[in-house]
C-alpha cells in the first residue's frame, strides 16, 4: 500500500472515530430526555443515534481489517473486505434506527402519548446539532478533498466513491442533523397544540429518512462487493495507455476492478506485433504496469495476457484473418 493510501485510511479512520464519539455521547443524552419529556420522535432519534453509533463501530472494523496485507490464502488482499463490514453497518441503520422509529410513531399515532416538559429535549437537540454539524464538517472537509483530488465534484464524488465509510459518516450525519430538525418541529407542534400526532408523525419522517441512508449505503457496498469497474474516462485513458506502447497492435479485452478507496485491478489481453520478440514482450508489459501506475496511483495490481489477435477472433466465432 502506497504512503497516499496509507495516509487517506488515516483520515478516514479520523472521520469514524469523530463521528462515533459524537453519536454516543448524542444517543445518551436524547435518551434521557426522550424518557423526560415522554416524547416518541426523541426515543426514535436516540435509537437513530445509537444506530450510527454501532455503524460507526462497524465501519472503523471495516477499516482496520481491509489494510491487512496480502498473504497466501488472500492474494488479492483484504480490501472488499470493508465492503462487508460496511453492508452489515447499513442493515444496522435499518434495523436499529429506521425500524424502531416507524414502530414507534405508528404506536404513538395509534395510542397517544402523554407530553411531559420539552424544555430538556431543546436543550439536548440544540447540544446534538452542533456536535453532528462538527462530525458532518470533519467528512465533508475529508470529502472535498479526496474529489478534489480526482479532479471530480463533490456530488459526483459521493455518488460514485468506493470510500464508503465517508460517504457513510456524511449521509448519516446529514440525516442526523435532518433528524433533528424534523424531532423540534414535532415538539414544538405538540407543545403548541396538546396533540401527540405531531410527535409521531415526526417519528415517522425520521424513520422514512434512515430507510432512505440505509437503502443507498447498502446499494452501494452491494454493488462494490458485486465488484465495480473504474469509471469510463478512467478506462479509455487506460486503454489509451497500452495502445501508446511501441510492440502493443491491440487491446482485445479491458477489465477493471475496484477492491478498495486506493487499490484497483487492471487485467487486459493484448495483442502485441508479431514482429516483437519474447523480451520485448516481457519489457512492454513492464512498461505498461510503470506507465499506468505513475498515471493511476490507485492501480496496484496489472496483469496483461498477450493475446494474437485472430485467437480472440476465432473465440468470438468471428473470421479469424481480418
Amino acid at each position: 500500500m502506497t504512503d497516499t493510501a496509507q495516509d487517506g485510511g488515516g483520515e478516514s479512520v479520523f472521520t469514524v472515530i469523530v463521528a462515533a464519539v459524537a453519536n454516543l455521547g448524542i444517543a445518551l443524552a436524547k435518551a434521557v430526555a426522550g424518557v423526560i419529556s415522554g416524547s416518541s420522535a426523541m426515543l426514535s432519534e436516540a435509537a437513530h443515534s445509537v444506530a450510527d453509533t454501532v455503524t460507526e463501530l462497524l465501519l472503523l472494523t471495516a477499516l482496520k481489517r481491509s489494510e491487512k496485507p496480502a498473504d497466501e490464502d488472500h492474494p488479492l488482499g483484504y480490501g472488499p473486505e470493508r465492503y462487508i463490514w460496511a453492508l452489515l453497518a447499513a442493515v444496522a441503520t435499518f434495523v436499529g434506527g429506521a425500524v424502531f422509529s416507524i414502530y414507534d410513531g405508528i404506536h404513538t399515532l395509534v395510542a397517544g402519548e402523554e407530553l411531559g416538559d420539552p424544555l430538556v429535549s431543546y436543550i439536548v437537540l440544540a447540544v446534538a446539532f452542533v456536535l453532528e454539524g462538527f462530525s458532518l464538517r470533519t467528512g465533508l472537509r475529508q470529502a472535498r478533498g479526496e474529489a478534489a483530488r480526482v479532479d471530480a465534484s463533490f456530488k459526483t464524488y459521493l455518488r460514485r466513491t468506493p470510500d464508503t465509510a465517508v460517504k457513510a459518516v456524511v449521509m448519516e450525519d446529514s440525516a442526523a442533523l435532518v433528524g433533528l430538525v424534523l424531532a423540534a418541529g414535532g415538539l414544538l407542534g405538540g407543545q403548541l397544540t396538546g396533540s401527540g400526532v405531531w410527535d409521531g408523525v415526526a417519528s415517522l419522517l425520521i424513520g422514512l429518512l434512515l430507510l432512505y441512508v440505509a437503502w443507498v449505503l447498502g446499494r452501494s457496498n452491494a454493488e462494490l462487493l458485486i465488484g465495480r469497474p473504474l469509471p469510463k474516462p478512467m478506462r479509455e485513458r487506460i486503454r489509451a495507455e497500452l495502445l501508446a506502447l511501441e510492440h502493443v497492435e491491440a487491446v482485445l479485452e479491458l477489465i477493471t476492478l475496484m477492491q478498495g478507496p486506493r487499490e484497483a485491478l487492471i487485467a487486459a489481453k493484448v495483442d502485441f506485433r508479431d514482429a516483437s520478440t519474447a523480451a520485448q514482450i516481457e519489457w512492454a508489459c513492464e512498461q505498461a504496469e510503470d506507465r499506468l501506475r505513475a498515471v493511476f496511483p490507485s492501480v496496484s495490481r496489472v496483469y496483461l495476457d498477450p493475446t494474437p489477435g485472430y485467437a480472440q477472433r476465432r473465440s468470438e466465432g468471428l473470421n479469424p484473418w481480418p
